[in-house]
């Protein structure tokens, strides 16, 4: 398995991107640190200067394992669920917009809280329509381009919209395409799933992505998850990808990222 962490190309309230900003000197750490590769968090595509993101990528010797592009709905309250059509609309094109991206560096977009909420007044039946409806459409542009969607569960107390890796699974078997599947990370796990090893080998080949934070959403080895036996599940599915280091900066960026990289080969061996 390849490693890569998490930098934002621009600030973020979201407070587990672990490197944000400084876009030379953080790939200049996060190379040395051993890293296979680099996690791009992107708000909008169309305020990023590729050609030269590309070649400051290129220039350490990285590669780019996926895109995240939640801080869309952190920043500016898109999602694919809003009860505003208009919104909605918006979430799906700001989607659409990040396919050549992935393309350029053959990565995996990350639909993480883009996905939105049950908001009030909207039953739960009708946002999985919106949700559905626009996974799918996404899906069909992407699938052109050769680029793949993963759906993220994410833990109750953040959204009420795929929770759990079977409901994850389950959405990415009504969508039915081959290039949408799922991001499973750790520490969403550690609260929904009844037994996290279980869950990943449930979910099998629809892995299309992995992230590690601990159970306080520190680096791995910081909290109390079997990273041994998570990684161990995680390969007896025969995912051979990425693991991607998505936590707080604890108690600082460089420090956390280090002690990432180096805890999870050990993991690993």
């Amino acid at each position: 398995m390849k490693l890569s962490v998490v930098l934002s190309t621009q600030f973020a309230q979201f407070q587990a991107a672990t490197f944000k900003g400084g876009l030379e000197s953080n790939l200049e750490k996060i190379a040395r640190f051993g890293y296979d590769g680099v996690e791009l968090a992107i708000r909008d595509p169309r305020l990023v200067d590729l050609d030269e993101l590309e070649l400051a990528i290129r220039k350490h010797n990285l590669l780019v394992p996926a895109i995240g592009t939640g801080q869309a709905w952190g920043e500016e309250g898109l999602s694919f669920t809003n009860p505003d059509a208009i919104i909605r609309r918006k979430a799906i094109e700001r989607i659409k917009s990040h396919i050549p991206v992935a393309a350029r560096f053959k990565a995996v977009i990350i639909i993480g809280l883009i996905r939105g909420i049950v908001s009030p007044g909207v039953g739960q039946a009708q946002a999985e329509q919106w949700l559905s409806d626009a996974l799918q459409e996404c899906s069909a542009s992407a699938r052109s381009e050769d680029v793949r969607l993963a759906i993220e569960p994410i833990n109750r107390y953040e959204t009420s919209l795929i929770n759990t890796a079977l409901q994850g699974k389950e959405l990415v078997e009504r969508i039915g395409a081959p290039n949408f599947g799922l991001l499973l990370d750790t520490f969403h796990m550690n609260i929904e799933e009844p037994q996290i090893e279980t869950s990943i080998q449930m979910c099998g080949d629809r892995i299309f992505h992995f992230h590690v934070a601990d159970s306080n959403r520190w680096y791995p080895g910081e909290g109390h998850l079997n990273f041994s036996s998570i990684l161990a599940a995680l390969g007896s599915t025969g995912y051979q990808a990425w693991v991607s280091g998505e936590f707080l900066p604890k108690p600082d960026a460089e420090t956390a990222a280090r002690e990432n990289i180096e805890n999870i080969k050990k993991y690993l061996s």
